[in-house]
């Protein structure tokens, strides 16, 4: 592939315009890829219950395996990178994730927990180790594309998530056995990765002239990141919009339930309007960020967010709560893919930096569930749902370690017209 030559002022081996598209695109694709493989299996997990004759807590340590390897990925994510770089990681790690779920698939198709639980560990390596890539390269698309487009990466995520649900539900409907599904799915996502991974620039092709393209020598350089005030801020605001997130994925329907009064179905269905204006929000504010960068646009999220959970809490009316868990989808929105592209300003740290603070935000998704769990228990749910509100306000207070370098987001070759709209 042939690249113009640098530019005293340009980046080193800057792609064109068109290859830019196409990058972007490619990372589209994958973003849906990791949605759609994580909704497929959950979208059978009931299957796999009952295939394995599980009691729950059987099926939440059958969980906590995909949970154990997501976090040996995210740990080992950065070495990974900085060996690898992202492109190459990315590839891999898909391929190893889909093995992973297939393996997954087979054990909860032939009733060995075993190899269930093998097979989900397998896969939540890749796909920590993944997910970490891609927001770096989604990173370094988004500097040479000149304009925020992270938001829209995760977007894309939250349609494969719906894309693979509505997989899972009509292989369900029609009795498609789980193996065969989810290895269809696998098979599915080998391929598209195989093709798209084609499309995607080296993250170095971004890098400034002065700037080179070290990286934080040994794990111990990499893991000097964690010193950094700036990473443990991000990583809160992360922290924040993840538990914000996680807390509506796993007690929405539930909360909509109990306290008031919904039916199940109803229930669902506000979850799915929590996860539609998320997606939403995720698309649409990407013009907000580039017209009042992202600490403005973070701290109204994080208001947003609020003002939809005291709704949700407090109003007793149930059709007035459907419109609070819309406030809390588009407040929600913004907050992780922001702090992965703030994690990502600096090239040369990008990888140890994003895995670190993956890491923190990752810990709202373990560890958020059952915090809201245990306090359900004494309070109800409902109320349960104040942590949630308490680290919004905190998200709000930190927002400002997400500021971008000089004020603005840079803009290395954006010489072409809309590059999203292209």
């Amino acid at each position: 592939m042939s690249t113009p030559s640098p530019t005293p002022s340009g980046p080193v081996g800057a792609p064109t315009p068109a290859q830019v598209r196409a990058w972007r695109n490619a990372v589209f694709v994958v973003f849906a890829l990791t949605g759609i493989a994580i909704a497929s299996w959950v979208a059978r997990l009931p299957a796999v219950r009952d295939s394995l004759g599980i009691s729950p807590a059987q099926v939440a340590a059958l969980i906590l395996g995909a949970a154990i390897g997501s976090i040996v990925g995210l740990i080992a994510s950065s070495h990974i990178l900085a060996r690898f770089g992202a492109k190459t990681t990315m590839l891999w790690g898909n391929i190893v994730a889909a093995g992973g779920l297939a393996t997954a698939g087979i054990g909860g198709t032939v009733s060995s927990f075993a190899i269930a639980f093998s097979g989900l560990v397998v896969f939540g390596a890749a796909a920590g180790i993944t997910d970490v890539a891609i927001n770096v390269s989604g990173a370094a698309n988004e500097r040479a594309l000149g304009r925020s487009i992270m938001p829209v990466f995760h977007a894309f995520f939250s349609i494969g998530t719906m894309i693979g649900a509505g997989l899972g539900a009509l292989a369900e409907a029609v009795g498609v056995p789980v193996a065969l599904h989810v290895g269809a799915v696998s098979a599915a996502m080998t391929c598209a990765v195989l093709i798209a991974s084609r499309y995607v620039q080296p993250e170095a092709t971004t890098y400034d002239d002065d700037r080179g393209v070290a990286t934080p020598s040994g794990w111990r350089g990499r893991l000097s990141i964690w010193r950094d005030p700036r990473t443990l801020l991000i990583g809160v605001i992360v922290l924040a919009a993840a538990f914000a997130e996680g807390s509506a994925g796993d007690w929405l329907a539930i909360a909509m339930v109990d306290g008031h009064s919904v039916t199940n179905a109803t229930g669902a269905l506000v979850f799915g309007i929590f996860v539609t204006a998320m997606t939403v929000g995720r698309l649409l504010g990407v013009f907000l960020l580039d017209r009042f960068g992202r600490v403005v646009v973070l701290r109204g999220s994080f208001l947003v967010a609020a003002i939809g959970l005291v709704i949700v809490i407090f109003v007793p009316n149930a059709y007035v709560a459907m419109g609070g868990a819309v406030l809390w989808g588009l407040g929600s929105a913004l907050g992780f893919p922001v702090g992965m592209s703030a994690a990502a300003d600096d090239p040369r740290t990008a990888a140890a930096r994003v895995s670190a603070v993956a890491i923190i935000g990752y810990f709202a998704f373990l560890v958020g569930p059952p915090v809201i769990g245990l306090l359900g228990e004494h309070v109800g749910v409902l109320d349960a749902l104040l942590v949630v509100l308490i680290l919004c306000a905190v998200g709000a207070i930190v927002a400002g370690a997400a500021r971008e370098p000089g004020g603005r987001p840079a803009s290395p070759v954006d010489t072409f017209r809309d590059p999203i709209a292209s």
